[in-house]
């Protein structure tokens, strides 16, 4: 197999961008909606609306890779940061650097990119591991990078990355061209191909022993939000993890050539509906706030334990909403109480009741009015 980085046009993608115009304008209408729906919250929900869809984006992040976070864990982080009020709990590693990483884009977006910028993002995803030689440093083993699946005996190789004595050469080149296409560069480029080309040219350098997927998608934000101007906070990690097959398939099929328009259409698709999907969980929180706000000081600790595991599961809610067998689990009420805290939380309006006896379902009631 002759992969990209081997072809005589490498980097030098070719493309069709006018197959991509269409999802531009969708970015641009979308970052104006968003914006319109943060300026009339107050400055308190504003920050909790941000730790919210950041801490989302870190936790997806990290799932795509397999790796399981603690998201009250990676809240207080990022709420410590961001110099909000805390419960001071101890941060594993995991969850501190992910959190970390994801503030920085948030804060540093406009930075131009350099080495500097990459090797202490990476040290910060790699907090407490010690499995690793190379950390907050480019790869030096001689083995071959490989992604590999499959059995030990007969590994499948997906893709092979360029050997680890090119990888500076190839960053050097990488974070000329990342600069040079900003807005403000020689070279500037429209937000969703810079995205988009800016994610595959990475993952496919593969600079890093590990990581380089989480980096790759936040490289993908960074683009995005230098070119509207603002943080994205669009659920870009949240929408590949919905469908991880798909988002591999598309770079398995994109790092064979360098003419990538239909990586490009998967990447533009995927950014359309991630701006969507964030713009329902924005007024999915701003309705989960007037709704604490509205309850606030009524309810015994059961069912705000209940409403707030509710909350965790977004916009989708309960597969099958909430029964009195998942209420008792979550709350160690007996089955009698389960029945008066929820029947309670349907008199205040918290909860709509669906079905009958063993049927009944409950879900949030995000719609309830005066």
């Amino acid at each position: 197999m002759t992969w990209n980085w081997q072809q005589p046009d490498w980097p030098d993608f070719s493309y069709d961008k006018s197959r991509i115009q269409e999802s531009e304008k969708h970015l641009l209408l979308g970052a104006g909606l968003r914006f319109g729906a943060f300026k009339h919250l107050d400055e308190e929900d504003k920050q909790q609306l941000t730790v919210e869809l950041i801490s989302n984006e870190a936790l997806k992040t990290s799932a795509i890779e397999g790796e399981s976070l603690d998201r009250d864990s990676l809240q207080s982080s990022i709420r410590r940061q961001f110099g909000l009020a805390t419960d001071h709990r101890k941060i594993p590693p995991a969850e501190q650097g992910i959190a970390e990483v994801m503030v920085d884009l948030y804060r540093g977006f406009e930075i131009p990119l350099s080495h500097t910028l990459l090797f202490d993002w990476h040290r910060m995803l790699t907090q407490g591991r010690r499995d690793l030689t190379d950390i907050g440093r480019y790869r030096t083993h001689p083995e071959p990078m490989q992604i590999v699946s499959g059995a030990v005996y007969a590994p499948k190789v997906h893709f092979e990355a360029p050997p680890s004595q090119q990888v500076m050469a190839e960053m050097e080149r990488f974070i000329t061209w990342f600069n040079d296409t900003a807005p403000s560069g020689n070279r500037p480029l429209q937000a969703l191909l810079r995205a988009g080309i800016a994610h595959l040219y990475f993952v496919s350098i593969h600079p890093f022993e590990d990581g380089n997927g989480r980096i790759a998608r936040a490289l993908a934000e960074k683009a995005l939000a230098q070119c509207l101007g603002q943080p994205t906070l669009i659920a870009i990690a949240a929408t590949i993890e919905r469908n991880k097959k798909a988002y591999y398939e598309a770079l398995e099929h994109a790092n064979r050539r360098n003419e990538i328009t239909g990586w490009l259409i998967y990447f533009a698709d995927l950014v359309v509906t991630a701006q969507a999907y964030t713009q329902t969980w924005i007024e999915f929180l701003i309705k989960k706030a007037k709704l604490h706000d509205r309850l606030r000081g009524q309810l015994n600790p059961r069912q705000e334990k209940a409403l707030s595991r509710m909350f965790r599961e977004g916009p989708e809610g309960f597969t099958g909403g909430l029964s009195a067998e998942k209420y008792i689990s979550l709350t160690g009420a007996t089955r009698a109480t389960a029945t008066r805290d929820l029947q309670d939380l349907v008199g205040k309006g918290a909860l709509l009741r669906t079905g009958e006896r063993k049927h009944t379902r409950y879900d949030l009631n995000l719609e309830f009015t005066v």
